[in-house]
């Protein structure tokens, strides 16, 4: 069984690097060709280069060579240039299973109310609307093609290397409040079991929440961190007069609690973090952070 991998970033390669042993061959995508030649020295994967400026002229034949598709791009000025691009390739390869990694952020502001699979997509930002219109774009491929297209709505990612602590030892945290706002996380070893579970339990169509099952407002989650090192805590800003990106402040404009049921009940996932506490404590005990 051959894996692609649009787009090795974070999620995706932790993804390889944890079920490598069930792929025969490996081939992944990054934007920049140096880059794509350092990964592949250091990974030992095929990786090509892949983004707005460049297309590796072997990506169609290793798509030919597919089993198993994984989209892990985030959507170009016209849409998914993966999909753009290869649409035809695919549709006419023997990839069985594909599945299209999007965010929480389709169900724009639920005003902190708890949602699932089956609240409406209503997307607040652009942002968010290109990723709806991408989603939309995959699934009409899997049904067109009879392949088993999923897509996995991600909360806010963490894991080794890219969490709290890092931020807080770095000094480029700052525990923002907001009366009321939380948030979910998911860690991305979770990410990876998750997609594993569904490459064994394919279902066309579906639709999945990967997310933990405590939101939480982002200054609580600072504050644990600070008290499993020891690292000093910044003090508290007000959202209103915080300096952020407006991209940054675009997250605060979203407040909703979402629902993981349906990867436990269907795809029989057991989050080993199921909420930052546990997260947060394995990344201090590993050394991680």
């Amino acid at each position: 069984m051959n894996l692609f991998v649009f787009g090795l970033g974070f999620s995706g390669r932790h993804f390889v690097e944890t079920e490598r042993a069930r792929f025969g061959t490996v081939r992944a995508t990054v934007t920049e060709p140096a880059r794509a030649e350092s990964l592949a020295a250091e990974t030992g994967f095929s990786v090509r280069a892949f983004g707005p400026e460049s297309d590796d002229s072997r990506i169609a034949q290793d798509l030919a060579d597919t089993d198993i598709l994984l989209v892990s791009a985030p959507p170009g000025q016209d849409g998914d240039t993966a999909l753009n691009r290869y649409r035809e390739t695919i549709a006419g390869s023997r990839i069985g299973w594909i599945g299209y990694l999007s965010t929480i952020g389709v169900y724009g502001d639920q005003g902190g109310a708890w949602i699932d699979e089956t609240t409406p997509a209503t997307p607040k930002s652009d942002r968010s609307r290109d990723r709806l219109a991408v989603e939309e774009a995959w699934l009409a491929l899997g049904a067109e093609t009879g392949k088993a297209v999923q897509v996995f709505r991600l909360s806010g990612i963490y894991g080794p290397g890219r969490n709290p602590i890092v931020k807080l030892r770095e000094g480029r945290t700052q525990r923002i409040v907001k009366r009321d706002q939380v948030f979910n996380r998911i860690h991305v070893a979770d990410i990876a079991a998750t997609l594993a579970a569904s490459i064994a339990r394919p279902r066309a169509g579906a639709v999945y929440n990967v997310t933990d099952d405590e939101p939480a407002p982002p200054q609580t989650v600072i504050e644990h961190a600070a008290a499993l090192t020891g690292l000093p805590l910044p003090p508290a800003v007000d959202f209103e007069t915080a300096r952020l990106s407006p991209m940054a402040r675009s997250f605060y404009g979203e407040n909703k609690r979402v629902r993981n049921r349906l990867i436990r009940e269907e795809l029989g996932v057991d989050l080993t973090y199921p909420t930052y506490r546990e997260g947060l404590a394995a990344l201090v005990a590993d050394a991680q952070g």
